[in-house]
């Protein structure tokens, strides 16, 4: 499998023209392939131009877990869903349907951080308050191995997008990442004097971001376990660290009140994002990498552009009570924010309105998301419950 990127692809453009040109790009495509590859491209622009006035219903609650939720997230396909729970379990959902597949039991604390491998999801990977991580096989409630390292809570693991390694991240100031086969511990990364509580790879696995309690960003090389470069500039914790699409970029979210834009080839922040009151608590770049939006306590979410000269675009009122998170929508005309006031709120990037307030929990929420297709949202509250919602436009 191959990821072919169409960033520049909108409403507006030449299918046939695209097509041609990636059939020359591409030698794994060839003539007999080019009318599917049309015809992906074109329901791909369908989906762009349908993404405005998308609307959301409530399909399914989900209320398995015993104890409060910590984590969500989606597999690649958006057709089955992980979550995390202080109830020491991780549990796999089916997303069409709303059942639950596996539970995966064995850590002696909370299961705060979970994820699937990519694209297929057949390895999934927990982290948790017992210091220790867990690599399951996703189709059983088998664990194939436990990794032990670690000193202190387990409050991030990720997998390479390669899916030759996984990393995890700790309240004992380092970060640390192990071989996905053999199952050994490769490097322990640690030059942070505070606890590490975010992590990412770049799309190429040869860049690892931390950030930490201790204000700083941290970039890896993944090959040598070496830093890179230490990002410095916030004055506080450090909430979200994150490469846009094309790891030219990091952005960095803090409990200082901004966000800054790090350009990867300088290792210099060449932008601090000031217009919020309060701390900044999360992040998330649009699929292009070319919008940023941050989520504040101040009750409020802004939209910026920043693939050229950035500029604040929306600020987005209606919460009341602080914002946790954000996400955009795959085709980026809308934003959706979960806030302590025990509901999400769907946006358009265009107008800055809210499109459609979604109203199920009973106590904060603190996170949702969409699914890869942008049909499917799932949001998660200290109520001890998921919610699935469906677009009211699905095919």
């Amino acid at each position: 499998m191959k990821t072919i990127d169409l960033l520049d692809l909108d409403e507006n453009s030449n299918v046939s023209e695209i097509t041609k040109q990636v059939y020359s790009k591409e030698p794994l495509i060839t003539a007999s392939v080019i009318t599917q590859l049309e015809q992906s491209i074109m329901k791909l622009q369908k989906k762009l131009k349908e993404g405005f006035a998308q609307r959301y219903e409530k399909f399914k609650m989900l209320k398995s877990h015993l104890l409060p939720l910590t984590n969500i997230t989606f597999d690649k396909f958006g057709t089955r869903c992980l979550t995390g729970s202080y109830d020491r379990t991780c549990k796999l959902w089916d997303i069409k349907s709303g059942h639950e597949i596996c539970t995966y039991r064995g850590h002696q604390n909370v299961v705060y951080a979970v994820a699937f491998s990519e694209p297929y999801g057949d390895k999934i990977l927990t982290g948790s308050f017992d210091k220790t991580l867990k690599l399951w096989a996703s189709a059983k409630e088998e664990c194939i191995q436990t990794y032990r390292g670690h000193s202190a809570e387990v409050v991030g693991v990720t997998f390479s997008p390669d899916q030759s390694t996984f990393c995890s991240c700790s309240m004992d100031h380092t970060a640390r990442i192990f071989n996905t086969n053999s199952g050994q511990e490769m490097h322990t990364l640690k030059a942070h004097t505070g606890p590490v509580i975010s992590l990412q790879f770049s799309s190429d696995s040869n860049m690892l971001i931390t950030g930490s309690f201790d204000s700083s960003i941290v970039v890896w090389d993944t090959r040598t376990s070496k830093p890179i470069h230490i990002l410095t500039g916030h004055s506080q914790e450090i909430s979200n660290c994150l490469f846009n699409f094309s790891n030219s970029m990091i952005a960095s979210s803090s409990l200082d009140g901004t966000a800054k834009l790090w350009d990867v080839r300088t290792m210099c922040c060449f932008y601090t994002l000031k217009n919020h009151e309060d701390e900044v608590l999360d992040i998330a770049f649009d699929y292009s990498g070319s919008k940023l939006a941050t989520a504040s306590s101040d009750q409020t979410a802004n939209l910026w552009t920043v693939g050229g000269a950035v500029e604040l675009l929306q600020t987005f009122y209606g919460h009341s009570n602080e914002v946790s998170k954000v996400s955009f929508h795959p085709t980026g005309k809308l934003v959706l924010s979960g806030s302590q006031d025990t509901t999400c709120r769907l946006w358009s990037t265009e107008s800055g309105e809210c499109i459609q307030v979604l109203k199920a929990h009973q106590d904060d929420v603190f996170s949702c998301g969409f699914n890869y297709n942008g049909d499917t949202i799932i949001t998660a509250s200290k109520d001890n419950t998921c919610c699935i919602w469906r677009s009211m436009n699905r095919d």
